[in-house]
């Protein structure tokens, strides 16, 4: 009797150890597999154009040879509220990293990109290569006066 007990308990183990039933149910599942995205962003279709001077109110933007602090201080105040949901001084996040930008923009450019970006986004093909370039994020329009965005402006030289 022992024996047979014994047989029987080693027979049941043997058959819990087997493949293992899953109850399937109705409703939500989710599947955390992870997978490697590259993201391939060619910055040459981007030209370098100082002459480009935009589509907007401006036509005429003068830098002096210093910095202003105080309007530059503006500036990042308001580059703090607005425009850091999209833009790093020297990342790239939803929008261009902004070091070095009037190495590659106009300040007019600039300005009417801040002032107009719909406009741009619209009629200027370097606005139209950004917007390629960064997976058609649109700059959003802030309504930011002019004094405002010359405030931002100002301080982007600060970068």
């Amino acid at each position: 009797m022992k024996k047979i007990i014994a047989v029987l308990a080693m027979g049941g183990l043997i058959m819990s150890c087997g493949e293992k039933k899953e109850d399937k149910k109705d409703g939500f599942e989710m599947n955390r597999t992870k997978k490697e995205v590259k993201v391939e962003t060619t910055s040459e279709e981007v030209p370098i154009d100082l002459d480009n001077k935009g589509v907007g109110p401006i036509t005429s933007a003068e830098f002096g040879a210093e910095i202003d602090a105080e309007m530059a201080a503006k500036g990042e105040e308001t580059f703090s509220t607005i425009c850091m949901a999209c833009h790093m001084a020297e990342q790239r996040m939803i929008g261009p990293a902004l070091k070095g930008l009037y190495e590659r923009r106009s300040p007019e450019w600039v300005m009417n990109m801040i002032l107009n970006p719909d406009g741009m986004l619209k009629e200027d093909p370097i606005a139209k290569a950004l917007l390629k370039e960064y997976n058609n994020a649109i700059m959003l329009n802030q309504n930011l006066s002019e004094e405002d965005a010359r405030a931002v402006a100002e301080y982007l030289r600060t970068l």
